[in-house]
């Protein structure tokens, strides 16, 4: 950033600009399922709380259950991040602003501003917390003055499932008597539309792999 571009931001010595694109999830998620549904899949929802519920059903099992993967295949490795944003009408706002922490952020979006946040971890809370509002909207404000005017329209809290590292693999799991591959995808953390797309064509590499080697396990 310039000295000039500097000069909005007395806190700060270092800076930069740069043009990027914004994923609105409330309108890709449900675009990616309608392209899932064209292309023949199926969405059924239920709760599964063993991996032995399904072993009747299917042939292979894709697990991207997130932090569900803590229970339902006994990974003590995956953990919470709580997040929480407001969503805040100032349509005046054009460009994004995010602090250096990443914990203090404002990403203009079609219907309105996102504003956070918060990155605790461990912390399984869906519920809103007054204060972590009160503390956004004052980081949030420092950066951003006019935000001070803002209407709050309403806040949102999600956990984000973490992981040292994700995972994508496969394993054999014995499951009523059969061995049924596993492959799994989660533990993204706070990257999950970023990484999405990479890790999907890794899985998909993985099925063919299982694909390919499941005729040979059948001869033997």
């Amino acid at each position: 950033m310039t000295d000039r571009e500097l000069k909005r931001f007395p806190d700060h010595k270092f800076g930069q600009a740069f043009t990027t694109i914004k994923c609105e999830c409330l309108s890709y998620l449900p675009w990616l399922q309608k392209r899932f549904r064209k292309a023949g899949g199926q969405v059924q929802q239920r709760k599964v709380n063993s991996l032995q519920e399904l072993s009747d059903s299917y042939d292979i099992i894709v697990n991207c259950s997130g932090l569900g993967s803590k229970g339902l295949v006994g990974d003590t490795e995956v953990y919470p991040v709580r997040g929480q944003v407001l969503k805040v009408e100032a349509p005046w706002l054009q460009h994004f602003i995010r602090d250096g922490d990443g914990k203090t952020y404002i990403y203009p979006g079609m219907h309105s501003v996102t504003v956070g946040g918060t990155r605790q971890e461990g912390d399984w809370r869906l519920q809103g917390d007054e204060e972590d509002t009160k503390g956004i909207l004052a980081r949030c404000s420092r950066l951003e003055p006019s935000l001070s005017k803002a209407k709050v329209l309403s806040e949102w809290v999600g956990l984000r499932p973490c992981r040292r590292n994700p995972r994508v693999e496969w394993e054999l799991v014995q499951l009523q008597g059969r061995r049924v591959p596993v492959i799994h995808n989660y533990g993204h953390g706070g990257w999950g539309v970023t990484l999405a797309w990479g890790t999907a064509l890794d899985t998909v590499g993985l099925v063919r792999q299982c694909l390919q080697e499941m005729p040979l396990q059948a001869k033997l």
